[in-house]
């Protein structure tokens, strides 16, 4: 498990670094948005083509690994929707607290995530994980906006509104056009191809280092039972279903690994403009990723180390 542990320090440390140039005005507080913009339309959708192009998807047993995936996060809905009740009537938790608490649960850090699968797993972990992009951002982004809504009270957007939020974006556009790309066959010009190699090349540094501009130790540093379900529903139950799943369904090595890391993680921070936009609690939601991507640094190594999944 120390290896682990040394696998992961630079990638925990670049997020540090990324607080610390936040807090230090090195990069001020507003130089952070383009950042982040950039590594969501540009850097890190090339990433992910540059990765399903080079990818050996014939290899992939996609079948059991993709079933694990849904029915995680099928199960992971129905166990947080199902303890509203006992929510709301044994610590008066809020409507627009709950939302949030069902977002930073099922949510999850691609960001970090990806820069694990790559430094331990290399292109064939990167391959396994660009298809699970492909497979949660869909169900996440409209499950998570159809929840934030009906206990917001706010109104429920049109299917042309999702179709329009889930198909535009960048993140699944980069993973579809990697993959027409490599089932086709098609011959991508080369200096195209250097380019789009170029751009991911930058995704993971720029990225961490956004995420922990992102972070608030001041909201963080605000505990509430609110934010300890965040925290213990993401780090702890999503791990658990997840293997669970895994284990019926057979799934084992690399994919296994990944599927792993995947529950492991923290929660994506895009939560919070949606809990901001529709009226959840914001700022329940960036204490409890902030706290999330702390505890995680410990978490990840424990969880690979229990599952028997750690690959060093």
């Amino acid at each position: 498990m120390a290896i682990v542990f040394e696998s992961i320090l630079p990638i925990f440390a670049i997020v540090l670094l990324g607080y610390g140039l936040r807090k230090k005005g090195v990069v001020p507080l507003e130089g952070w948005k383009p950042i982040e913009d950039l590594c969501f339309w540009v850097f890190f959708p090339a990433l992910l083509c540059i990765t399903l192009i080079r990818a050996d998807l014939e290899s992939i047993a996609l079948g059991p690994f993709t079933a694990t995936l849904l029915l995680m996060m099928l199960s992971m809905a129905i166990l947080v929707l199902l303890l509203w009740p006992l929510l709301f009537r044994r610590i008066q938790v809020s409507r627009a607290k709950f939302s949030t608490i069902y977002q930073t649960t099922t949510r999850w850090q691609g960001f970090i995530a990806l820069a694990i699968v790559i430094r331990l797993l290399g292109d064939e972990g990167a391959a396994l994980i660009a298809v699970a992009f492909a497979v949660t951002i869909p169900i996440l982004q409209i499950s998570n906006i159809i929840v934030v809504a009906i206990f917001s009270s706010h109104e429920l957007p049109s299917t042309k509104r999702l179709l329009i939020t889930v198909l535009g974006n960048p993140i699944l556009l980069g993973v579809v056009c990697g993959v027409v790309i490599k089932l086709s066959g098609i011959n991508v010009w080369s200096p195209l191809l250097s380019m789009i190699d170029l751009l991911g090349d930058v995704a993971l540094g720029v990225s961490l280092l956004a995420l922990g501009a992102g972070l608030s130790l001041r909201l963080a540093m605000r505990p509430s039972k609110e934010l300890a379900a965040g925290v213990i529903g993401k780090l702890i139950v999503t791990p658990i279903v997840m293997f669970a799943w895994a284990y019926w369904l057979g799934v084992s090595g690399i994919a296994l690994t990944v599927l792993m890391i995947c529950a492991a993680v923290p929660c994506a921070m895009n939560g919070y403009v949606i809990a901001r936009k529709m009226g959840g609690d914001a700022e329940l939601y960036a204490a409890t990723s902030s706290v999330q991507t702390a505890a995680a640094f410990f978490t990840i190594p424990l969880v690979l180390w229990i599952t028997g999944t750690s690959p060093v």
